[in-house]
């Protein structure tokens, strides 16, 4: 049986333990001179103190008033939620010395802000950990609390403080933008559902550098929204946006079309074929109702197709195969197989190798049913009426590569993850914040 060897120690060998540099506490200016467990539950004070200790000619020695030479008059307590230590919870007793002035008599106490704000309960160690503990491991507030033995509010604060410092300011966030994604989003679970505008980066995805980005929310959904947004830009950064990317809702067109008319607006395909596939849908619905007089169940051959009517058709089975042409012998759905092939000719159009090719087909697609299609067809006919708007945006797709409002959507999603983890908001500014950190690459600069 062979035996497990261990690897001997690394060239130069190992340097000697420094307890300090292992809890975190070289780079808070402390040094730890004693340890308890003061409970079962595994609960730890560290006795700590400044560091280096106070000397001659330290500038802390002096009175910030007069400058005269201080004197020790005695030792503050200072307790400090620390990072969490081999799975423990840790706290700091810090010593802090106390002067006294000799000539005003102004008494003060060493300067702890290297460790830990003015009045603040957790050090810079602990607010670090938990930053990154909600950006990077998707952990909960309540949960980032119960591991630091703060509360709630305290841990919440200090995340989302250091999340919008480590962001840096709004027109940080903007630099470098050149392609546009605008979006809504839900944002609350429970009673009256509430909208806001997310704005997304797409130039690294474009460009091919890295993902997309969140860098800002808007509180509602409508044009005046994103106008009012894009006129407190700076003018020359919206001369800079070449690509807007976003769904068929005409409030982001036309507040696109007039804040930034030098921008190309690009409808995005997922949308795109959504309307489709919602045509197609209404379709089999009405046809449902029209020749059996209810809605479909599971006896029904439109009912139990619904599903394979909306998948492409190179991913079709034999069977689903089979199942379409005997659905589409009967000549009462005739109008769910033209909303099927306007479907599936839309899919076709997208994934053409050939992006030339695919914007012919498309606007093929768009020119035959904004006036060619059978009467009766309402839903097909409302269709293209739609496309032929939006048509000019439509097209554009293929000619600007990468401009997909794709990773928006997918934004969307981790969002809808960061609500389960909240389970709801309530307050905008919070998800605001909460969002940002999430999405708004904060993750990828804390773990590089």
């Amino acid at each position: 049986m062979a035996h497990t060897t261990c690897p001997g120690p690394p060239a130069g060998g190992f340097d000697p333990v420094d307890p300090d540099r292992l809890l975190g506490l070289d780079v808070l200016g402390l040094a730890a001179t004693g340890q308890k467990i003061i409970d079962s539950g595994g609960r730890q004070v560290l006795w700590v103190q400044c560091r280096p200790v106070l000397e001659a000619g330290d500038e802390r020695l002096f009175c910030a008033c007069c400058g005269a030479m201080g004197r020790r008059k005695g030792t503050d307590a200072r307790i400090l939620a620390h990072a969490p230590t081999c799975g423990r919870v840790t706290r700091l007793l810090v010593r802090v010395p106390e002067l006294t002035c000799q000539h005003c008599r102004r008494v003060w106490r060493v300067d702890m802000t290297s460790a830990a704000e003015p009045r603040g309960l957790l050090t810079h160690g602990a607010v670090q950990w938990a930053l990154e503990a909600v950006a990077v491991d998707n952990m909960a507030i309540s949960r980032v609390a119960a591991r630091l033995a703060v509360s709630w509010d305290t841990a919440n604060d200090a995340v989302m403080v250091a999340g919008l410092e480590a962001l840096g300011p709004l027109e940080e966030r903007l630099k470098g933008v050149r392609v546009l994604g605008v979006d809504e989003h839900v944002w609350r679970h429970r009673g009256h559902q509430r909208y806001v505008t997310v704005l997304i980066d797409l130039t690294p995805v474009r460009q091919g550098t890295g993902p997309a980005r969140l860098v800002d929310m808007i509180p509602g959904r409508s044009k005046t929204a994103l106008v009012s947004w894009l006129a407190d830009r700076d003018p020359h950064w919206r001369g800079q946006i070449e690509i807007v990317a976003m769904d068929g809702f005409t409030g982001f067109k036309s507040a696109a079309a007039e804040q930034l008319p030098t921008a190309t607006t690009v409808m995005d395909p997922f949308h795109v074929v959504s309307l489709a596939g919602d045509a197609l849908d209404e379709t089999r619905r009405r046809v449902q109702q029209a020749t059996t007089g209810r809605r479909g169940t599971t006896k029904d051959a439109l009912y139990t197709a619904r599903r394979t009517l909306l998948t492409e058709i190179d991913l079709l089975t034999v069977r689903q195969g089979q199942r379409l042409e005997e659905l589409f012998a009967d000549e009462r759905n005739t109008p769910v197989e033209v909303a099927w092939d306007v479907y599936q000719t839309m899919i076709d159009a997208y994934r053409h190798k050939d992006r030339t090719q695919g914007k012919r087909l498309m606007n093929r697609l768009i020119d035959s049913i904004a006036s060619g299609v059978p009467a009766g067809i309402e839903e097909v006919t409302r269709l293209g009426r739609t496309l032929n708007r939006r048509k000019d945006d439509i097209l554009a797709y293929f000619d600007h590569p990468g401009s997909s409002n794709g990773p928006t959507e997918a934004i969307n999603g981790r969002l809808e993850h960061l609500r389960g983890i909240a389970q709801g908001f309530r307050n905008l500014t919070h998800y605001i914040t909460r969002s940002l950190i999430h999405t708004g690459g904060l993750r990828h600069r804390l773990t590089t």
